[in-house]
């Protein structure tokens, strides 16, 4: 703003990482009121309106870098509060569905630590801001406005009910419940269509208290994926170390195949899956909560950006769009369309007339690229539910199969695997020349055949050692090994390094 400018007023509908986010952003042009249902947690405590905080999440390297540019020295703040910062997939264990990923050197990036921690360092930072103020334990009842143009909102407060808040900008991100649908309408709004793929993942976590030693020593992220091009149910293991000496384990399986709430079934249903490991691992350890099982996973689209939005309103994160959480995309995909309307902002002012249907706009681009990516796997699991996938997705498919394939041994293919799995690059990276190159003569030719641990690592767990041949040596106890010059896909993006 500047002293000629009327003063301004944003709305945020929702205290979640996403509303958090937007508030950031918009406090450069206005005073902002952020109303929650819930009260705001003082430090990394759960929060009633995100359930799914129990479960594993990782930050990709394209999130963590969209929000350092909206909250710079964020990274750090994280990582002295005691997140961790992984190096991908040179501190990554994971087999996808062609096969173990070599321990290579940094391609990319991302942030270990519960959601609580993560939430609770960006919301101290956030409401911290001048001009930014929370309205805790309030509920919005309805948009005010028209069709035309919506100018605030009224809220239910502790004190008083159908409260008035006038606003030039009003931003949803309430998350999956969501009544933004119902708002628009009652104002007019028409015509905003809805789609949704549902592969009935059913997501089950523990933690676990982690070994001696295994904290200090940088104990890697382990991950077992299902194989999507096998008529199965999905099932997937996964240990991520986080925080205060202790291992997240999450396990998830679609329609037919889900984990349960049972503790007596978590550790064999981890060793039931397409490799052990993650079992083993948590075989002997001692458990620190109960489990914790959500349902409701499906991947469900808004298009608001698609329809006759009233002027001063947008949505964003999972108002938008919810995605199946074993992609670790919704964080990255909110974050990074707030950058693309802080831009928006800075080039047009937050009085430019259409902004909230042009940032709605903004926000698209990287909905759609998680979609796709999520949908077009999901859908091919035994019962699941949703739209067909489009013409051509079968080919596409083959080639991405082939990629990965190649990702297991070729170093360069690993690089163009993660700079787009962790969303610092859009699929279209895939075929550049250079990929495709690679792609044509991907093989898996010497690729692992067993879990690349360490063998500090595996001592350290309790583990024996690896039983017979398992293909090239997994990392050495100090480091793994960086294999020599290759012919790079491209460079590891070094913003975010600064651990």
């Amino acid at each position: 703003m500047t002293q000629s400018s009327p003063p301004r007023h944003a709305v945020v509908i929702g205290g979640s990482l996403a509303g958090l986010l937007a508030a950031a952003v918009l406090a450069e042009y206005a005073t902002v009121t952020v109303v929650d249902a819930d009260p705001l947690p003082e430090g990394p405590a759960p929060r009633r309106g995100l359930p799914q905080a129990r479960h594993t999440h990782l930050l990709w390297s394209g999130g963590a870098r969209a929000i350092e540019k909206i909250l710079p020295g964020i990274t750090d703040d994280w990582t002295g509060a005691g997140a961790i910062r992984r190096s991908l997939p040179t501190d990554l264990v994971t087999k996808t569905a062609q096969g173990w990923i070599p321990r290579v050197g940094e391609k990319q990036f991302n942030i270990s630590c519960s959601r609580d921690l993560l939430d609770s360092v960006v919301r101290a930072r956030v409401t911290g801001l001048k001009g930014v103020s929370t309205l805790q334990r309030s509920r919005v009842r309805a948009l005010e406005g028209t069709a035309a143009r919506v100018t605030g909102v009224r809220v239910d407060t502790p004190e008083e009910a159908g409260v008035l808040l006038a606003a030039d900008l009003v931003v949803d991100a309430s998350g999956r419940g969501s009544r933004a649908r119902t708002w628009l309408q009652a104002l007019g709004v028409t015509g905003i269509r809805q789609a949704e793929v549902d592969s009935g993942l059913v997501y089950a976590t523990r933690i676990f208290e982690a070994p001696a030693g295994a904290h200090e020593m940088g104990f890697p992220i382990v991950n077992v994926q299902s194989d999507p091009r096998v008529p199965v149910p999905g099932q997937t293991a996964t240990i991520v170390p986080i925080e205060n000496g202790r291992w997240q384990a999450t396990l998830s399986g679609t329609r037919g195949g889900q984990p349960t709430g049972d503790p007596d079934r978590f550790i064999p249903f981890a060793k039931g899956i397409r490799d052990p490991i993650v079992g083993e691992l948590l075989e002997g350890r001692k458990p620190l909560t109960d489990v914790a099982v959500t349902q409701g996973t499906a991947n469900r689209r808004i298009y608001f950006e698609k329809a006759g939005l009233p002027d001063g309103f947008f949505a964003v994160g999972d108002s938008v769009a919810t995605f199946n959480p074993l992609y670790g995309q919704g964080m990255t995909v909110a974050a990074q369309g707030l950058l693309a309307v802080r831009s928006l902002l800075r080039q047009k002012g937050l009085a430019h007339a259409g902004f909230g249907r042009e940032a709605q706009r903004a926000i698209a681009p990287q909905v759609s690229t998680a979609w796709e990516l999520a949908t077009s796997q999901d859908i091919l699991y035994p019962g699941a539910t949703g739209m067909t996938p489009r013409a051509g997705t079968g080919l596409l498919n083959a080639y991405v199969n082939r990629l990965m394939t190649g990702a297991t041994t070729h170093e360069a293919l690993t690089a163009a695997l993660f700079k787009v799995l962790t969303m610092s690059s859009a699929p279209t990276h895939w075929l550049h020349p250079s990929v495709v190159w690679h792609v044509l003569r991907a093989s898996d030719r010497d690729a692992l055949k067993a879990p690349p641990l360490t063998a500090a690592e595996r001592a350290v767990a309790g583990l024996g050692p690896v039983p017979g041949p398992s293909g090239p040596p997994a990392p050495g106890p100090d480091g793994p090994v960086t294999p020599g010059p290759v012919d790079p896909v491209g460079p590891a993006d070094p913003v975010g390094r600064a651990r």
